[in-house]
Order: structure tokens, then sequence, then C-alpha cells
């Protein structure tokens, strides 16, 4: 076997399908058995679902104009100029990508990796030997911190909860609503269907964290939730390097700073044709230098919008900035829109 990818999310089927249409013989392990859920915000940049369109993967999903931001009765909006986004159902990302993937011969098989050991010539996980693995085995990977890859990380642990409601979007737009110590992400993923997920350092249940936002509330009730909250976090994690020997890691694995952006996906995607590339160029310490530019906007901005909605102040003037000068709200969500691979190098 040419390559292992042990995680059957997105960033793992990615990974397996680029790698099967490369050539390579690749085996996925998923220890989750059938369609798998998350917590998450659902909603596909452009750039993404350009990138699930060159792989032949078309989930559906209500189509996404543009990003609004709302604090109280301030909103502003700014639409994709690089075509619409789509609001997706992680199950049913899923499921697309797990029947591409099924549909090209890979064997997808519910196991668990344990134990890995490596040499010159290859990788043997659990006593199965491949030429490479790809760890794409999420936000807590095990392979990362298996293998010592894990690097601690500092400041607040900011952690996710999502629930969706059976309600008639009444946005085409993605709604990211601001609150002193939280933001709420409204997706629509159906055409009567809305997700809403909830970021946060606090701690509590997701009703308590929902009473921040309390017209978003009064638009929620008499919803009939779907589903159960789901959860995810501490979102921040960091590793020392992304390539060790003959090992890669994928995805949120590979290292996260937060959810802010909404770019979780899309940066999946690009990471998976990245290892391939390098895996099929036959030179695995490529993909390193690829992470870092293909990564490098995502984490500047990011943490930029951390540090500056930190304080209170700050943080309860961003709405308002943005309306002042539109222009730039607009160029930095064009700038989330496109395809990773098409952004500009930043030096």
């Amino acid at each position: 076997m040419d390559l292992l990818v042990v995680g059957g999310g997105p960033a793992g089927l990615a990974t397996a399908l680029h790698a099967v249409r490369a050539g390579l013989e690749v085996t996925v392990w998923e220890q989750r058995a059938g369609t798998v859920d998350k917590a998450c915000g659902e909603g596909l940049m452009p750039g993404a679902v350009a990138a699930l369109t060159a792989l032949g993967v078309h989930p559906p999903g209500h189509d996404l104009r543009g990003i609004r931001y709302v604090a109280g009765p301030r909103r502003v909006d700014a639409d994709f100029r690089a075509g619409p986004g789509r609001g997706v159902r992680r199950t049913v990302l899923h499921a697309a990508l797990r029947e591409a993937v099924l549909a090209e011969g890979v064997r997808v098989e519910q196991r668990t990796a344990r134990r890995v050991e490596q040499d010159e010539d290859g990788v043997v996980v659990d006593g199965t030997r491949a030429g490479h693995l790809v760890a794409a085995d999420g936000l807590h990977s095990p392979i990362r911190r298996a293998l010592g890859l894990d690097r601690p990380c500092r400041g607040r642990r900011r952690h996710g909860l999502r629930r969706h409601y059976v309600l008639t979007p009444w946005s085409d737009h993605v709604e990211v609503h601001w609150a002193r110590g939280a933001e709420a992400y409204v997706t629509p993923v159906a055409d009567d269907l809305v997700g809403v997920a909830v970021l946060t350092a606090g701690r509590g249940p997701y009703d308590d964290h929902l009473a921040a936002f309390p017209e978003l509330r009064e638009r929620l009730a008499g919803a009939e939730p779907a589903g159960p909250v789901r959860g995810a976090g501490p979102l921040r994690q960091d590793a020392s390097v992304r390539t060790a020997g003959r090992v890669l890691l994928v995805g949120d694995a590979a290292g996260y700073v937060d959810a802010l952006t909404g770019e979780g996906v899309a940066l999946a995607l690009a990471q998976a044709s990245a290892a391939v590339r390098a895996l099929v160029g036959g030179d695995a310490t490529v993909y390193e230098r690829e992470w870092w530019r293909l990564t490098r906007r995502y984490r500047w901005l990011t943490h930029a919008l951390l540090g500056a909605t930190r304080a209170a102040p700050t943080r309860a003037a961003l709405v308002p900035a943005a309306q002042r000068l539109p222009w730039l709200f607009s160029a930095t969500v064009d700038a989330l829109a496109r395809p990773v691979a098409d952004r500009v190098r930043w030096p």
C-alpha cells in the first residue's frame, strides 16, 4: 500500500480522492461507523465549493450570497465576488465525499490507529505497512500526540457549540452575531433547516450562551430544535511540524487557530491536495513549506481578529467600523472566499 489515511472526515477523504486519482494505492481508516457528524459552522466558502467541484463532489445545501455582521441594530453585508458559497450539513458533506471515495475503489475500514512506527521504507500502523501515513484524525489528533508533535497553546481556550433548528432561512448570508463574549454563526443548510453555532471562551450550556443574543433568540423562538447540541474544542491546537519522516498531518490535525473566519473545510481541502502532490513528487518535506504558504493568510487574519476582539471596547466597535469602512470589510470577505491556493502569497 502506498498511503494509509487515518481519519475519514473531509480532510482524510479528500486526501484519499487525490491520492487514488494520482495512481496511489490508498486505504482509509476511520474509527466511527457510517456518516460522521461534527460541531462546525457548516458554511462552505466559494473557494471550498470550487475545490469540491474540482473533485467531482457536489453536496446539496443552501446557496450563500455572502457574510453579514450583526451587533444589535447594526448590520453590514459583504457579498462573495467569486460566486456563491453553500451551507451544507456536515453529514451531507461527509456522505458525498465518502460516496466519491468508495466509487474510486478505495477501501474504507472501521479501525483505530494505536501504534505508529516508521523506518526508511515506510510506516507500520498496528502491523499494517504503508509507504506513507496521512494523519487526518482531527483537532485532538492521537497520532500528532503519539509522535510528540503537540505544542502547548497559550491564551483563551475557545469552544464551539452547534444546534440545528427546523426553520425557513430568513437570509441568504451567513450571519455572524457579535456579543460581549461570544459570536453566533447562523448558516442556512437547507430550505427548512438553519444551523446556529456559538463560539465562546465561557462555560455553560448552549441556551445560556444563546441568551447573549436576544434578537437571534427571538428569531428562533418557537422553532423546533433538530437533533442534539454538539460541541468541539478547545479550538486552538498547535503542532511543532506537519511532516515527521513519512507521516504528514492534514486538516485540523495539522494545527488550528479558531473557527472565527470559517475556513476549516477550504483549508483542509487545500492541504489534502498539497500533501498528495508532495508524495507523488517523492519529497514529503515539500508539504511542510506548502502548509505554511497555504495557511499563512488564515493564521495572520485569525490571530489579528482574535487579538482585536479580546478587549470589550474594540469588540463593540467592530461592526460599526465595518459599516464605516465597507470596502475593507468586503475586501476581507473576498480574500476569505477565494480558493486557498489562489490567494496572494504574503511576504
